[in-house]
């Protein structure tokens, strides 16, 4: 047990960290919340008017908020259960030994390691239905048919966005689940091999279960990160209504409609939306699996 003397002493050493998040992270956020009571443009042309629940009581109206958040969640989703699952996949390769294995394991990086600015514009260009090599070459191998303009047709459009970023974010799950399989003892899977245990039962009885706290881990990590997504879908379809996702729809009122008020009220709604994911892993997997 601590002592009363000791306990002061850990609250005077983490004060002035807990000062320093509050600055930085605190004042914001009380900030956002107050000005989503309001109604006030940026540049405060007008007095600001406070309207109390209208900003809220319009999100739920509001069309536009209801399909970003329709194509948020669907990027979500996807994105994430497409990277978990490859993710996997390529961690238990590269955890396995074999000729190359450290080459191999860097140059899984290099998507991860490109800046998702200059992923998605380098992938934008790729797509392209005319010049970009992806057609090129699926037309010369036969994939294609014909040419398909990937980023102009909206059926394929969110779809085309969600493989650049699974392309992407993927390395940076088998990252992460690849520390958690080097955690696992190699004696257990020599005990199973000696019980007549196959690999698909080693993978079901001691692989995943003891790996289940990393994959917790990287779904919260990867699924907030997707919530917020911002970057990817900017660059390759700017504010189209069919792929605007939460935060892009968010900067579109702040910064072109200068509407600070509801602005403020879509970012809670994002923090509101992030909260109840961050629940429903702990609730379901999360909370066993990290004891």
């Amino acid at each position: 047990m601590l002592t009363q003397r000791q306990v002061r002493l850990a609250w005077l050493l983490v004060l002035p960290t807990l000062l320093v998040v509050v600055l930085v992270a605190g004042y914001p956020l009380a900030q956002v919340f107050y000005w989503s009571f309001f109604k006030a443009d940026i540049a405060f042309v007008e007095p600001p008017e406070f309207v109390g629940l209208e900003n809220y009581f319009y999100l739920l109206q509001d069309p536009d908020f209801r399909q970003a958040l329709w194509n948020t969640l669907r990027f979500t989703v996807i994105s994430v259960s497409l990277e978990t699952i490859l993710g996997l996949a390529i961690a238990l390769i590269i955890h396995s030994n074999f000729k190359g294995r450290g080459l191999v394991r860097t140059a899984i990086l290099i998507p991860w390691a490109i800046p998702t600015v200059v992923s998605a514009k380098m992938w934008q260009w790729m797509l392209h239905d005319v010049y970009g090599i992806v057609n090129i070459l699926g037309v010369k191998l036969g994939i294609l048919a014909h040419k398909v303009a990937f980023l102009a047709r909206p059926e394929l459009l969110l779809p085309s966005i969600i493989a650049v970023d699974v392309w992407k974010t993927t390395p940076f799950m088998a990252l992460l689940l690849l520390a958690g399989l080097q955690l696992i003892p190699e004696e257990l899977y020599e005990a199973a091999s000696i019980d007549g245990a196959t690999r698909w039962q080693q993978f079901w009885t001691i692989t995943l279960p003891l790996l289940t706290p990393a994959l917790v881990v990287a779904l919260i990590f990867r699924t907030l990160d997707a919530l917020r997504v911002f970057d990817v879908i900017f660059v390759m379809s700017g504010v189209n209504p069919a792929t605007r996702s939460l935060a892009i729809y968010n900067r579109q009122t702040l910064i072109d409609f200068q509407d600070l008020g509801y602005g403020s009220a879509i970012s809670v709604a994002i923090l509101i939306l992030i909260f109840l994911f961050v629940v429903l892993y702990m609730r379901t997997v999360g909370k066993e699996a990290l004891k």
